[in-house]
C-alpha cells in the first residue's frame, strides 16, 4: 500500500495565513477540515503552520507523511449514513518550540500570517509567574504566543496591519478574552514597551468561540479497511462525526476575512455567543447528563443503547423536548432542531460512547448542565418538571454506589462519595434525599428548602429502587 506524501498527491501551494497550536484529534477533524473545505470550495486561500507544544518534538509521523492526512466523516445526517474520507492537505509545516526557539519565533516574521488558532487543553490558557524571561522558551502557552507576538511587533516595528487575529478552541468561557488578559500580564511582568501594549489592544482581535464536533480520533478497530478504501496507509487518519458547529463572537472584520460559512460550514459569526453555549450546556450536555444516571440504573452501558431502548429513548427525548426546551429563551425552531441534531448524534453507529465514562464528576455537572434547566421550569410553569424530578432521584440512587447488588464504579471527589455513601446509611430514603439536597456545595443552594421538591425526588427515589 502507498505511503501518503506530497509526491503521490497533487498540493495546491498557498500562503501560511494561519498558525495553529495544537496537532490533536480535535484540531485535526475540526479546524483543519475546516480550512481544507474552505480552501477548496475557494472562499479563502491560506495554509496552517503548525506548533506543537504538549510534546518535546515535532510529531514523527506528520513530518513522515509531510502533514497529510485523512479526516473520517462517519455517522448520521438527516437520518442517512454517511461514510466519507477526506484527504488533509492544507497544512504547509509542523514545528515544535523545544527543539528550536529561535525557528519558533521567525514564524512570527511571515507577513502573510494573520490568524492564531489553539487547543491546548482547557488548563493551557493560564498566566504562569514563573514565565519570566521571554528570551528563554516559557513554559506556559500564552507566554509563548505574547513571546511570539513581541517578536513580531518588533520585526515590523508596529505596524498595526501586522496585528493578528485570535480564535482559540480551549472548551472554557472567554478563551478569547482569557488568552489577551494572559498575554497583558506578561508585557508587564517582561517590562515591555508600552507601545506593544497599545498595539496589542489596537491592532489584535481576540475572539472568543464555542466549537462542538465529537472527534473520536484513530479508527484502529476498522483501519485497515479504510486504508484499503482511501488507497493510502495513513497512520494519522482520524474519525469525525458529520456534525460541527464553530461560533465566533467577534466584530465583523473576523467574517469578512475568515469566511468559512461560505464554505457551507455550520460556522456563525456573532457579537454574543451566550445564548449558543447556554443551548449546548442545556440540550447536548444537559441530554447527556440527565439521561445517563438513570439508563445505567436501568442496564443501559452505551449512549447508542440508551437512545435505541423504548424506555431510556422515550425518557431522554421528552426530558429534551417536554422540560429543557421550554426552560430556554430562544427561538423555539432553532431549539428543535438544534434538539434533533443532538439525538441524531446520540445515534451514531460509529461511536462508542460508555455511559460511565459520560458518568465523571456528574454532581458538578448536574449542577451546571441540569439544574438550571430544572429550577426554570418551576419558575415559568409553576410546577417541577416531573421528568428532571427523576433524573436528580436518579443521580442521588446512583451516587449510592450499588444498586441490585451490584457495585457501581463511580469516578468523582472522594469526599463528595464518602458523603454519599454515610447519607445512604440514614434510616430512610427521606432523610437521605433532604439531607443530600440540603448540601448547598453540590448545587450552588440549598435545594431541600424549594416547596415540595424533595418529596418528589424521594418519591421517585423510591420508585427506583423498588424496580
Amino acid at each position: 500500500m502507498k505511503s501518503l506524501s506530497k509526491s503521490e498527491v497533487q498540493i495546491k501551494e498557498r500562503p501560511v495565513k494561519i498558525l495553529q497550536f495544537g496537532n490533536g484529534n480535535f484540531l485535526r477533524g475540526f479546524t483543519d477540515f475546516m480550512i481544507e473545505e474552505a480552501n477548496e470550495k475557494g472562499v479563502f486561500d491560506g495554509n496552517i503552520q503548525v506548533v506543537q507544544v504538549h510534546s518535546q518534538i515535532a510529531d514523527p509521523k506528520m513530518i513522515q507523511q509531510d502533514c497529510l492526512f485523512h479526516v473520517l466523516i462517519r455517522g448520521l445526517k438527516d437520518g442517512k449514513r454517511i461514510d466519507e474520507a477526506k484527504l488533509i492537505t492544507s497544512i504547509s509545516g509542523i514545528s515544535n518550540p523545544n527543539e528550536d526557539y529561535q525557528s519558533y519565533l521567525k514564524l512570527g516574521e511571515n507577513p502573510d500570517l494573520r490568524f492564531i488558532i489553539s487547543n491546548t487543553t482547557e488548563s493551557g490558557i493560564q498566566f504562569d509567574p514563573t514565565d519570566i524571561d521571554p528570551n528563554r522558551l516559557p513554559d506556559s502557552f500564552p507566554a509563548k504566543v505574547a513571546a511570539l507576538l513581541f517578536h513580531r511587533f518588533q520585526h515590523f516595528n508596529g505596524d498595526p496591519s501586522k496585528g493578528l487575529i485570535f480564535i482559540p478552541c480551549e472548551l472554557i468561557e472567554n478563551n478569547g478574552g482569557s488568552l489577551k488578559d494572559c498575554i497583558d500580564r506578561y508585557a508587564t511582568l517582561w517590562k515591555l514597551p508600552y507601545s506593544f501594549t497599545e498595539w496589542l489592544y489596537s491592532s489584535c482581535i481576540f475572539c472568543n468561540t464555542l466549537v462542538d464536533r465529537i472527534v473520536p480520533g484513530y479508527p484502529k478497530d476498522s483501519i485497515d479497511e479504510i486504508q484499503k478504501k482511501i488507497g493510502f496507509e495513513d497512520k494519522l487518519a482520524v474519525m469525525a462525526e458529520p456534525f460541527h458547529l464553530w461560533v465566533i463572537e467577534g466584530p465583523d472584520l473576523v467574517k469578512e476575512e475568515f469566511p468559512l460559512n461560505l464554505a457551507g460550514l455550520d460556522v456563525k459569526f456573532v457579537k454574543d455567543l451566550t445564548p449558543f453555549r447556554t443551548r449546548k450546556v442545556r440540550i447536548l450536555n444537559g441530554g447527556h447528563t440527565s439521561m445517563v444516571p438513570y439508563a445505567y440504573l436501568m442496564g443501559i452501558r452505551t449512549v447508542r443503547e440508551a437512545v435505541e431502548d423504548e424506555l431510556i429513548g422515550n425518557f431522554m427525548r421528552e426530558v429534551i423536548f417536554d422540560e429543557i426546551i421550554p426552560s430556554l429563551d430562544m427561538p423555539e425552531e432553532e431549539l428543535i432542531q438544534f434538539a434533533k441534531d443532538v439525538l441524531e448524534r446520540f445515534a451514531n453507529p460509529f461511536i462508542h460512547h460508555e455511559l460511565i465514562s459520560i458518568a465523571l464528576n456528574s454532581i458538578s455537572k448536574f449542577k451546571v448542565r441540569v439544574l438550571p434547566s430544572l429550577l426554570e421550569y418551576k419558575h415559568k410553569k409553576g410546577t417541577w418538571p416531573p421528568l428532571l424530578v427523576k433524573s436528580l432521584a436518579a443521580l442521588l440512587v446512583f451516587y449510592k454506589g450499588e444498586f441490585k447488588g451490584k457495585n457501581i464504579p463511580l469516578k468523582d471527589d472522594p469526599k463528595i462519595l464518602e458523603n454519599f455513601k454515610d447519607a445512604w446509611q440514614l434510616s430512610s430514603v427521606e432523610e437521605t434525599v433532604d439531607q443530600l439536597l440540603s448540601t448547598s456545595e453540590y448545587w450552588g443552594k440549598d435545594l431541600s428548602k424549594l416547596d415540595g421538591l424533595s418529596e418528589l425526588v424521594a418519591k421517585e427515589a423510591k420508585i427506583i429502587l423498588a424496580l
